[in-house]
């Protein structure tokens, strides 16, 4: 399930290969996956997701989140946010949580106010308790 953050912004759950052209259909410019590969047995793989994002002509990037959100993961969806400008960006992980959270820290960093990210959170069915220290 998509969930949308902002007009550009979505975060998902767990995307298969086989979905990825139909989210360039949908607009999606910008895919980043923050799920490590090896997380659940049976999740399609990083390449494998990758390989039909270049086929689909989606700009793809594996950013792993694994033990907890990092100043590099903000900065790295920092960079994701400036590349899907004019387009949309969609990030996934197991749950669409990691994504969710990070990017609204992103987000924050990139000038929006606390107010609006937690908005964005709470309209998404995110709950931003665990991030609220750095917003």
């Amino acid at each position: 399930m998509i969930r949308q953050l902002c007009d550009n912004v979505m975060v998902s759950g767990q995307i298969a290969p086989h979905e990825v052209a139909a989210l360039a259909e949908q607009g999606i410019t910008v895919l980043v996956n923050n799920r490590p590969d090896g997380e659940e047995s049976g999740q399609p793989l990083a390449g494998e997701i990758e390989d039909a994002a270049a086929a689909a002509g989606i700009a793809y990037h594996f950013v792993p989140i694994i033990r907890g959100i990092g100043p590099a993961d903000v900065e790295r969806m920092q960079e994701m946010l400036r590349e899907a400008e004019g387009g949309k960006l969609l990030a996934f992980c197991r749950s669409g949580t990691r994504s969710a959270l990070t990017l609204a820290v992103a987000q924050r960093e990139e000038g929006a106010s606390a107010e609006e990210v937690v908005e964005q959170l709470n309209q998404a069915g995110f709950d931003h308790g665990p991030v609220a220290h750095l917003l």
